[in-house]
């Protein structure tokens, strides 16, 4: 799929090309254990600027999802599934991502997933597909 791809900065480069190693990547407050996305540079919880990437389980759950039949960029085939996916690690870090390897009428709030990349150069672009 040709997807348009994220500018790459010092402040998001953890996350757009962590997955290299296969991992999911998200920035956790070093003081008090607390996860953050997207990049801050303090920790919402206890004000530490002690924040640093930490890999993660890459596992969640579908919190909600549209699925998406206008074709806004002409090399992304349509229906696609948007979904908002919960992180296992902690409820309030969120990612907004695609769920691939499902036909879309199966997705549903809830479902069990689990990360996967596809690899653009030194992109990474996190997907989620069931577990």
């Amino acid at each position: 799929m040709a997807r348009p791809l994220p500018q790459i900065t010092g402040m998001n480069r953890y996350f757009w090309c962590g997955g290299s190693d296969g991992l999911l990547h998200i920035l956790c407050c070093e003081d008090c254990g607390v996860y953050a996305h997207p990049y801050v540079g303090r920790c919402g919880a206890c004000h530490s600027k002690n924040m640093a990437p930490k890999a993660v389980s890459g596992r969640g759950t579908v919190c909600g999802f549209t699925i998406n039949h206008q074709a806004w960029f002409p090399h992304v085939p349509t229906p696609y599934v948007i979904a908002y996916v919960e992180l296992e690690e902690q409820s309030d870090i969120r990612l907004a991502s695609n769920i691939v390897n499902c036909p879309f009428e199966q997705v549903s709030i809830g479902m069990a997933v689990k990360v996967l990349f596809e690899r653009h150069e030194d992109v990474f672009v996190p997907l989620f597909e069931p577990v």
